[in-house]
């Protein structure tokens, strides 16, 4: 995941539109990613193991149960889900939890890990996730000019000139107004059979894997590519809560493909 082979244009006969949109929903994906997972590198947010097993496993049902509410073709949670998702938004209050640090719970081969974001934060989330897909798009379309426009096949002509028309308001993708408008709760999630758990820990949060999945689940020095290979969820869940804008990014890894002993 996330090591992709740069794509010629020609090979490809689906429309241009359509490939552009791809590309972008893609660029837009990983630009969440960054901005969940950056925390601790870029505003100083803590990594902190021993979120209690119980909460963990309540939070993990919580946001089954309001995946399972909600309508498949749109995030909006109903009306019905609202107390339980305000709920979720509003733990750290009701815990004593922080906002803006990593909350982890973990045991050999799964991690849960909890962060909220709330206010300020919140107006920050979004600054960060649309400059990094505007540095990714931005990017990608100079790469592609430079690789394929000298070739002038109309193939090649239109896929550019679509990825030029690409414009994306993360705040407006993510109905940043419509919940301030109407005060509707919402849900969306992200889902990968397959992360690179290095990707994530050196390369977004600037920490080692053993700080995220224990020392127990860690890749070994030389890991192979199985060894690095983690199931990834992660819920993202926006609304007002209390009169505060406010976020919760629930992630659920797994690797079930060993046995593991000790714990992380």
């Amino acid at each position: 995941m996330f090591d992709e082979p740069t794509e010629d244009p020609t090979e490809h006969p689906s429309d241009p539109a359509d490939r552009a949109r791809e590309k972008s929903d893609e660029f837009r994906m990983h630009a969440e990613l960054a901005a969940v997972f950056e925390g601790h590198r870029k505003f100083e947010a803590q990594i902190l193991p021993g979120l209690d097993p119980q909460l963990a496993r309540d939070i993990q049902r919580s946001m089954g149960r309001l995946e399972k509410a909600k309508a498949a073709e749109h995030p909006v949670l109903p009306e019905q889900s609202d107390t339980e998702a305000a709920g979720l938004l509003t733990l750290p209050n009701t815990r004593g939890l922080s906002t803006n640090d990593y909350h982890i719970h973990r045991r050999p081969g799964e991690v849960m890990i909890v962060r909220w974001v709330a206010g300020d934060q919140v107006e920050t989330f979004y600054e960060r996730i649309q400059a990094h897909f505007d540095a990714a798009l931005n990017g990608y379309r100079e790469e592609e000019r430079q690789a394929h426009e000298w070739k002038q096949d109309p193939g090649t002509l239109a896929y550019l000139a679509a990825l030029d028309a690409v414009e994306v308001k993360i705040p407006d993708r993510y109905l940043r107004d419509v919940i301030r408008k109407h005060n509707v709760f919402v849900l969306s999630t992200q889902t990968a059979d397959e992360i690179n758990i290095s990707y994530l820990s050196d390369h977004i949060m600037g920490v080692s894997p053993a700080d995220i999945v224990g020392t127990a689940s860690a890749p070994p020095d030389e890991p192979a590519e199985r060894d690095l290979a983690w199931f990834f969820k992660l819920f993202s869940l926006r609304g007002i809560a209390e009169g505060i804008e406010q976020m919760c990014f629930f992630t659920y890894l797994q690797k079930s493909d060993d046995t593991f002993d000790g714990e992380g």
